[in-house]
This record gives structure tokens, C-alpha cells and sequence, in this order.
């Protein structure tokens, strides 16, 4: 089905390439989430508005379309010009901050309200309160639909091969065309797709396990495909939590 040769020029650099753009694209989310987060919980309107507004504009968006017009409409216009894998890794990393930055806010609006107090009476800043006593029991439970947030992302970077950009489903399409023959190309993409997200996983549970033994939580133990569980979750799209 797959030479050598097209699986060493294509397929595994096409592989690398998605895995460039989830990281990419999840670090560029994460910075624009925690400011957003947190600024929805100022006491100042105005910058709830605009930390709001961001959000809702961001969340309402296609990250096609948005991809579509960094890449094509942005170099006309603006005469600014980007290479195709760097416009889908803001499109994809300015989308997913809109919906990590819910989950941020969500979490931080869990904590609480007697340990807030704490935090006034021991007089600390407002900000010595975020970073001392918010974010540390905040950030355990922002790690489950962080993660569900992140498998989403993963499989968003396929949009890329649409703006030509070689990822590894690109380089499936391509062989599809060449060898014309769709179910085992894309049967093998499908297998590719689920043990990235596999081991992303894996790697944000053993990430949660440790920030729960720091904030004093027994995680729970958990099987191979086993899902980790907390007395409460912050829904990745909406914000809000419950008890489980």
C-alpha cells in the first residue's frame, strides 16, 4: 500500500508536523487562557467586557474560516504574510485559548469563597491571592477539560492540510490519490490519530495525579483506558462544574 520511500518523505514528517501544530497551537491557547480566565473575574466591569467579548467572538467563530482569512485575507489587506502552518497555528491557538480561557474562569470561580476571605484577612494583594491560594486549588481541576480540550485540538490540526500545510493528513490524501485507495489510508489514519490522543492523555493524567498530591487530593487510581475522577469537573465549553 506504502513505500518506504513515500512513508520516510511524506507520512512520518507529516506525522511531525501535526504533533509541531498541536503544540504549537496548545501553547499559544494556554498563554492567551490564563489572562482571559482571569480577567473575566475582575471586579471591573470594563474588563470583564472586553475579556468577555474576546471569548464570545472567538467561541462563535469557524476555525476554518478564521484559518481561511489569516491565511488569505491578511497578507492582501494588511501586507502581512504568513506561512501556512504558522497562520493555522494561530487560528487554531487564538480559537482553543476562547475556549480554554472558560474553563480557567470556570475553575477559579469554584473555589471556595471562604478561602478568598483568607486571603483578605491575611491582607495579601489581589493578585498574591490568585497566585497563592486561587490558582494552586484552581488548577487541579482545570487539568480534565484541559485535556479533553487538548484531544480536540489534536484532531483540529487536520484543518491545516486545507490551507496546504503537510501534515499527516495531507500526506493520507495525497497517497490516496496516487494509490486510489481510501479505506486502509484512511483506516491508518484514524489508528495514528487515536494513539497521539492516547498518549496525550496518559500524559495529562500522570500531570493531574502530581498537582493533586500537591494541593493534598488522593487522585484515583485508574486502568489502562480508565478515566481519572474528581469530586468536580469544569465542563470545557461551557465553564461551569459539578459535582460527580
Amino acid at each position: 500500500m506504502m513505500s518506504s520511500e513515500f512513508f520516510q518523505n511524506w507520512f512520518l514528517p507529516g506525522i511531525w508536523i501535526t504533533i509541531q501544530v498541536t503544540f504549537l497551537s496548545a501553547a499559544l491557547a494556554f498563554v492567551i487562557a490564563f489572562p482571559i480566565g482571569v480577567l473575566r473575574t475582575s471586579r471591573v466591569w470594563i474588563v470583564r467586557f472586553l475579556a468577555g467579548a474576546y471569548f464570545e467572538i472567538f467561541r462563535s467563530t469557524s476555525s476554518l474560516v478564521f484559518m481561511f482569512w489569516i491565511a488569505f485575507t491578511v497578507p492582501p489587506v494588511f501586507h502581512i504574510s504568513f506561512q501556512p502552518m504558522a497562520a493555522g497555528i494561530l487560528a487554531l491557538g487564538i480559537t482553543y485559548g476562547a475556549y480554554a480561557s472558560e474553563i480557567v474562569r470556570g475553575a477559579l470561580a469554584a473555589v471556595p469563597p471562604a478561602q478568598r476571605e483568607a486571603g483578605i484577612a491575611l491582607n495579601f494583594t489581589p493578585l498574591q491571592r490568585l497566585r497563592r491560594i486561587e490558582l494552586p486549588q484552581a488548577w487541579p481541576e482545570m487539568i480534565p477539560p484541559f485535556n479533553n480540550l487538548l484531544i480536540e485540538l489534536l484532531k483540529g490540526t487536520s484543518l491545516v492540510s486545507l490551507i496546504a500545510v503537510a501534515d499527516m493528513t495531507f500526506a493520507g490524501d495525497l497517497l490516496r490519490l496516487v494509490k486510489n485507495e481510501s479505506a486502509p489510508i484512511y483506516t491508518l489514519l484514524l489508528v495514528l490519530y487515536f494513539v497521539l490522543a492516547f498518549l496525550l492523555t496518559r500524559g495529562m493524567r500522570l500531570l493531574e495525579r502530581h498537582a493533586k498530591k500537591r494541593v493534598g487530593q488522593a487522585p484515583a487510581k485508574t486502568g489502562l483506558f480508565g478515566g481519572v475522577r474528581s469530586s468536580s469537573s469544569i465542563d470545557a465549553v461551557t465553564g461551569t462544574g459539578g459535582a460527580k
